[in-house]
């Protein structure tokens, strides 16, 4: 090996000697490693922990979601075009909190509640659900029940389905008529036990048509039944 090899051979190694003691050596000076991801610092404070801040991404109007229609639950519940959709979404005008959907399973526990009360007579709460004009008449079906000693047995099955057929706003009452399909038992009987209307062991259709009223500026919520009519 002649004497340039070696003199080449302890010149990179004296080299390397030095580049390892400083590029293994750190002073505390050092900057960090170039993050892409990062933003100029511009004088403001490093992000801390292993958080990475992505480029943020604006949304352009375009991608923006459409803000729901007020009417999309009205849409759902009666065919757009009709009387029934339109009434209903005038009463949505004259009352932003009406929520049709809430309303008609309202409607069905208020059938079921108003059916199994006038069976039991139970005239308290008949008062409470119905207009004076509607309590009037359950009140004197009740009565003459009572007068010929005969007695109302029945057992509520379910309602099948509970359709808005008709709506309208007059001034601030709003009004809204309900097609009822239940299934129920019903007879009347007498003292002794006798049959006098109905079939206590059969199960019948029945198809009501229910119209509820509320005034619109009344903080009270309720509804009230205010007419009713049988669909034969």
């Amino acid at each position: 090996m002649g004497f340039g090899t070696i003199f080449f051979i302890v010149v990179a190694a004296i080299v390397l000697y030095q580049l390892r003691s400083v590029l293994g050596r750190r002073t505390g000076n050092e900057r960090p490693p170039f993050d892409p991801y990062s933003r100029p610092s511009d004088g403001a404070a490093p992000s801390q922990g292993n958080v990475v801040t992505l480029p943020s991404r604006r949304v352009n109007a375009d991608d923006a979601p459409a803000a729901a229609s007020p009417y999309e639950a009205i849409d759902k519940v009666a065919l757009p075009g009709t009387p029934a959709n339109e009434g209903l979404r005038r009463i949505k005008d004259a009352d932003p909190a009406f929520d049709v959907a809430e309303f008609v399973d309202g409607a069905k526990i208020a059938y079921e509640m108003v059916v199994t009360a006038f069976a039991d007579g139970d005239r308290k709460l008949l008062k409470n659900l119905l207009s004076p004009e509607v309590y009037g008449g359950f009140d004197a079906s009740i009565t003459d029940r009572e007068a010929k000693g005969e007695r109302l047995q029945s057992s509520f099955i379910g309602i099948n389905e509970a359709t808005v057929t008709g709506a309208e706003m007059k001034d601030r009452e709003a009004l809204v008529t309900v097609r009822l399909v239940s299934q129920l038992i019903s007879a009347t009987l007498k003292s002794d036990g006798t049959v006098v209307d109905g079939d206590p062991e059969t199960v019948v259709e029945v198809i009501d048509l229910w119209t509820f009223a509320r005034d619109t500026r009344s903080r009270d919520p309720n509804w009230k039944l205010v007419e009713t009519e049988s669909e034969d």
